[in-house]
């Protein structure tokens, strides 16, 4: 009876051990995620920054457009004045 006991109490004690084990991570392994982890930072960065360019880019062509429009209507309006 007691060495069912002890045993009971040898696996419960190996069950609730082996998680914690298991979800120790090595230096090398906390490592290699920091790295992919900062790596994965500077891909969203560029990303973003890419986004960012398209967006000004697209705004600056956008009042290029607007301000070219502007210039043909005032030259439009000149013209008729002189007529």
């Amino acid at each position: 009876m007691k060495r069912v006991a002890a045993f009971a109490l040898l696996v419960a004690l190996s069950v609730s051990w082996a998680p914690a084990r298991a979800q120790r991570m090595s230096v090398e392994q906390e490592q290699r995620q920091s790295a992919k982890d900062a790596k994965k930072q500077q891909r969203l960065q560029k990303k973003a920054a890419k986004q960012q360019a398209k967006a000004q880019k697209k705004a600056k062509k956008a009042q290029k457009k607007q301000l070219q429009a502007a210039r043909k209507a005032d030259a439009k309006a000149n013209r008729q004045l002189h007529q």
